[in-house]
């Protein structure tokens, strides 16, 4: 009961935040530049001991979408004690770019995190990535497939996440999948279920049972996989529950029971301060 009233209570004190995140470009491509969204608690000072981290990517097919979607998430974990950022990436109807495109500014975003974490107040190894939809796919695709890295980058600085936290993530891009017209005989390149690996990181992901663009046979089968592989991996479905459930204002509570599901997780790595 206690645990349940104190995580009550930070979910209103981050209902209630004012600040403004703070904006810090990672990326110029293409005569634009993209920003990471960072949200601290007032009481991370500079100075104190590297926290952990994670990026959201936000849903949108590829195709739009803005950071905002994930900052009640953000600023719900900046009260737990992370360093918590919402990336901006190309997507299609502002930049004409394909899934590609936004897989390599996924994995610049990761390498500019790890590059800058002692300005940045963040243990380099504990920076976790997660997102919603064709952002979770970005999350995911990150920590999987091998290539697609934008050219000049410096690959010696790893873009692998250290935990991943996926909201109805795009996980499969195979045939039969979502994207796959789109992607063609290119989609081993960045189907995150036809790259998996030993040594990924510990995962969780929430599924509507609902959902008519990610079965749930694709989350059981990708969770299967990564658990023959020794990986940590954990589906958490909600039933009645459909695509997008999670965001923040969807009727059925699904923003307020994935936000402490996501607690549960991340305390267990011990990224999160104790209530």
């Amino acid at each position: 009961m206690r645990s349940i009233c104190s995580f009550l209570t930070l979910f209103l004190t981050s209902v209630l935040w004012a600040d403004d995140p703070d904006l810090q470009i990672y990326k110029e491509v293409d005569g634009y530049s993209l920003n990471l969204h960072i949200f601290r608690s007032p009481a991370h000072i500079s100075g104190a001991a590297p926290k952990p981290a994670i990026v959201f990517f936000f849903g949108g097919g590829w195709a739009g979408g803005t950071p905002t979607q994930f900052y009640p998430q953000c600023e719900y974990l900046a009260d737990r004690g992370m360093v918590a950022m919402a990336a901006e990436y190309r997507v299609k109807s502002r930049h004409n770019t394909t899934p590609f495109e936004c897989v390599m500014d996924g994995k610049s975003a990761l390498r500019w995190i790890r590059k800058n974490a002692a300005k940045l107040g963040v243990d380099p190894e504990r920076i976790g990535a997660g997102g919603g939809s064709a952002g979770g796919h970005v999350a995911a695709a990150v920590a999987t497939v091998p290539g697609l890295n934008e050219e000049g980058e410096d690959l010696s600085i790893s873009c692998l996440p250290d935990t991943l936290v996926l909201f109805n993530p795009v996980y499969d891009n195979g045939p039969g999948g979502f994207g796959y017209p789109k992607l063609k005989d290119r989609y081993r390149e960045i189907s995150p279920m036809h790259n998996l690996r030993e040594g990924m990181p510990p995962t969780i992901v929430f599924l509507g049972d609902q959902d008519k663009l990610i079965p749930v046979p694709t989350a059981e089968k990708f969770r299967d996989e990564m658990r023959k592989l020794g990986n940590r991996s954990e589906l958490v479905v909600y039933p009645g529950q459909s695509h997008g459930f999670f965001n923040q204002g969807k009727p059925g509570g699904g923003y307020l029971k994935t936000l402490q599901e996501m607690d549960k997780f991340l305390n267990s790595l011990g990224w999160l301060e104790k209530y």
